[in-house]
C-alpha cells in the first residue's frame, strides 16, 4: 500500500513541478474527449433526430387494398402492429367525385387532426376544419373558383344509381363553411378536404378507404419489418413504403454518421500528436534526471511505469472533462441544429475515459522507449 501511495505522490509530484507543459497536454486531451464525447453522442442520437426532421416532409409509409377494399377498422388492425412510441400518425383518405358550381371536382375525406401529424409541411390560409359541415379548399380550385375562407360552399354528389342513369333520384347537396385554404405545392391543391362523417352523410353511405397514410418514427430497416408484418397479419392491408422519403432519409442518415466519424478519428490523432510532442518535450527536459536515476540503479520498467502514470493519469482526468464538456457540446449541437435536446448517455463515461487513458497512453510510447535510452555516461558528462 505503501508503495501505490509513494508511486502516486511522485508522478503527482512530477505533473505539478511541469504545469504548463502538463497543462497543455491536459487541454488537448480534455478537447479530444469532448469532441469524442459529444460526437459520438450525437452519432447515436442522429437517427432519432434525423428522423423527427424527416416526419416533417410527410409520410413514410402507406396502406393500400390488397384485393378489393379496404375498411378504417383494417387500417386500425394495421396500426396497431406498430409500436406506439414510433407512430407519429395515421390519416385515412377516402376520395370521391362530387360537384361545385355544376363542375367536377375531387373531395377528398379525412382525419383532420391526423393529417396534421402525417403532413405537417401543409401550409393553411385560415384553419383547419374542426367540426363537421366545414372544409378545407385547395389553393388551385380557390382560385378557379374563386374561393375565399369564410364563404359557404355547396358541394353536390351524385349517387351510384342516378350516374347509371336512373333520372328517379336526386343528387345529395351539402352546404360547408370553408375554414382554410390548402397551399403546399403540390398536387393536394386540387382537392376539397372534408371530415369522413362528412362524406358519408353527403354519399350516404360509409364507403371504404381508398388509402391510409403512415408516418413512423423507425429505421429503414423496422419500416420494412413493419410493412411485411402487417401485409402477412392483416390480408386486406397491403403496406408499403414510400420511397422518396425512406430513401432520402437512410442516404443523409448514413453520410452524417460517415462525417461525424471521420471528424473524431482525425480529432483524436490530433490529439495524439500533441500528447507525444509535449511528452517527448518533458522526456528532453528531464534527460539529467532520467541519467541520474539510471546511474544509482534505477530500472528501465520503473522509469517507463512513472512516465507511463503520468500519462495515464492525464488521460483519465482528460477523459473526466471531457466527459462532462462533451455532454455539454453534444446538447448544443443537437438545440441548434434539429432543435430538440438528447439524453444523457451513462454508459458513454467510462468509454471516454478509457479511450482517453489509452489515447494517451499509445501516444507516450515513443517518448517513453527515448526515455529508457538515455546513456548515464553520457548524460551526467554534458554531452
Amino acid at each position: 500500500m505503501k508503495k501505490r501511495q509513494m508511486y502516486f505522490r511522485m508522478i503527482t509530484a512530477s505533473l505539478m513541478r511541469r504545469r504548463s507543459r502538463m497543462l497543455v497536454a491536459l487541454l488537448s486531451i480534455a478537447i479530444g474527449a469532448t469532441v469524442l464525447s459529444g460526437l459520438v453522442t450525437i452519432y447515436y442520437d442522429v437517427p432519432r433526430q434525423m428522423g423527427a426532421q424527416f416526419r416533417n416532409y410527410g409520410a413514410n409509409m402507406i396502406f393500400t387494398a390488397a384485393d378489393e377494399k379496404i375498411t378504417l377498422e383494417d387500417v386500425q388492425q394495421g396500426a396497431a402492429l406498430i409500436k406506439a412510441d414510433q407512430l407519429v400518425g395515421v390519416t385515412p383518405y377516402r376520395y370521391e367525385n362530387v360537384r361545385i358550381h355544376e363542375s367536377p371536382v375531387i373531395a377528398a375525406a379525412t382525419d383532420m387532426t391526423s393529417v396534421q401529424s402525417t403532413s405537417p409541411y401543409w401550409h393553411i390560409e385560415g384553419q383547419y376544419p374542426s367540426s363537421d359541415g366545414q372544409i378545407l379548399v385547395g389553393a388551385a380550385l380557390a382560385e378557379s373558383f374563386n374561393l375565399k375562407s369564410g364563404e359557404l360552399l355547396e358541394v353536390s354528389y351524385t349517387p351510384a344509381e342516378m350516374a347509371s342513369g336512373d333520372d328517379t333520384i336526386q343528387d345529395n347537396i351539402l352546404e360547408f363553411e370553408i375554414t382554410g385554404i390548402l397551399d403546399t405545392g403540390g398536387s393536394e391543391e386540387d382537392y376539397l378536404y372534408i371530415s369522413l362523417s362528412d362524406m358519408e352523410a353527403l354519399t350516404g353511405e360509409a364507403g371504404d378507404i381508398d388509402i391510409a397514410e403512415l408516418s413512423v418514427s423507425a429505421s429503414s430497416d423496422e419500416l420494412s419489418g413493419y410493412a411485411d408484418t402487417i401485409s402477412n397479419t392483416v390480408s386486406s392491408v397491403n403496406a408499403r413504403l414510400v420511397k422518396r422519403v425512406t430513401a432520402s432519409e437512410t442516404t443523409v442518415l448514413t453520410k452524417l454518421q460517415a462525417l461525424v466519424l471521420l471528424v473524431t478519428v482525425v480529432v483524436l490523432a490530433l490529439t495524439m500528436i500533441c500528447v507525444a510532442t509535449t511528452m517527448t518535450a518533458v522526456v528532453t527536459e528531464r534527460r539529467k534526471e532520467i541519467g541520474l536515476r539510471k546511474a544509482i540503479g534505477a530500472s528501465d520498467t520503473s522509469i517507463i511505469k512513472e512516465f507511463l502514470g503520468e500519462s495515464m493519469m492525464l488521460g483519465g482526468l482528460g477523459g473526466v472533462l471531457g466527459s462532462v464538456l462533451g455532454f455539454i457540446f453534444a446538447q448544443q449541437v443537437s438545440i441548434h441544429v434539429f432543435s430538440s435536446s438528447i439524453s444523457f448517455m451513462p454508459a458513454l463515461v467510462p468509454i471516454t475515459i478509457l479511450v482517453s487513458v489509452l489515447v494517451t497512453g499509445l501516444s507516450s510510447l515513443m517518448p517513453i522507449r527515448s526515455a529508457t535510452e538515455v546513456d548515464p555516461a553520457l548524460v551526467l558528462k554534458g554531452e
